[in-house]
């Protein structure tokens, strides 16, 4: 992984694919995006609004539409310096890479709540 700001960052991945990998950082409650050799960070809510305005690109439309305006979507994330220029593959490899890390967040919320066994649950 690429310098983190934060020296101190407790960084655990979350999920990878070739394209990139997303992690969390328990010290400071965030995700980093690791994309394009670049690394972004994101608070957990800008994350997931940063995964819907992906989810929202019309990638039906980008393929079908022959302006050239329609090759690449912008996408600048709140509050982050970073500016993604994406095209339809690009677009994809980021939907796949997004899915991936929200399910295991996910999934490890489900884990954590199966684990937690009430006192009463034990003698029934």
């Amino acid at each position: 992984m690429s310098e983190l700001v934060c020296p101190l960052a407790n960084v655990e991945e979350v999920f990878s694919t070739t394209a990139g990998t997303v992690y969390q950082c328990s010290r400071k409650n965030c995700f980093w995006l690791e994309y394009n050799n670049e690394t972004t960070s994101f608070s957990v809510s800008d994350f997931l609004k940063f995964k819907k305005r992906i989810d929202g690109i019309d990638v039906e439309h980008m393929l079908h539409d022959t302006t050239r305006s329609s090759d690449f979507e912008i996408i600048m994330p709140f509050r982050t310096e970073r500016c993604f220029i994406l095209a339809v593959e690009e677009v994809l490899q980021l939907r796949e890479l997004l899915d991936g890390a929200k399910f295991m967040m996910e999934l490890n919320s489900v884990v954590r709540t199966c684990l937690q066994v009430s006192p009463f649950a034990v003698f029934a």
